[in-house]
């Protein structure tokens, strides 16, 4: 059975940092890319970073870019998302998901979330100014 799940999630004032985490089971975790989403209130699906297992490319949406920092341990079968200098508008509701090819961190098509396979509960994040 596939299982992805966050951790990490809560409240920080703006400009504060959360480290946000996904364990994932179920699959070669070396074999996929591991994306981070976001959802708030009323609004779509934002894909946020992508991390690929396959060969480390890495993916930042220009709204987090220089703020905030994936990796992974393929040891642990673990993704990090590093999320520092947060704002109010990163308030949202944070997923990560699985791709199956391992190469979607470089393609255009990498913040569509239907290109996702697996996806964990979320973990809610907060950022209060």
């Amino acid at each position: 059975e596939v299982q992805l799940v966050e951790s990490g999630g809560g409240l920080v004032q703006a400009g504060g940092s959360l480290r946000l985490s996904c364990v994932a089971s179920g699959f070669t975790f070396g074999d996929v890319a591991i994306g981070w989403f976001r959802q708030a209130p009323g609004k779509e699906r934002e894909a946020v970073s992508c991390i690929s297992n396959v060969d480390g490319t890495t993916y930042h949406a220009d709204s987090v870019k220089g703020r905030f920092t994936i990796s992974n341990d393929n040891a642990k079968n673990t993704v990090l998302l590093q999320m520092n200098s947060l704002k109010p508008e990163d308030t949202a509701v944070y997923y990560c998901a699985s791709e199956s090819t391992g190469l979607i961190c470089e393609s255009p098509v990498v913040a569509q979330p239907e290109q996702y396979d697996f996806w964990g509960q979320g973990a809610q994040v907060t950022v209060s100014s």
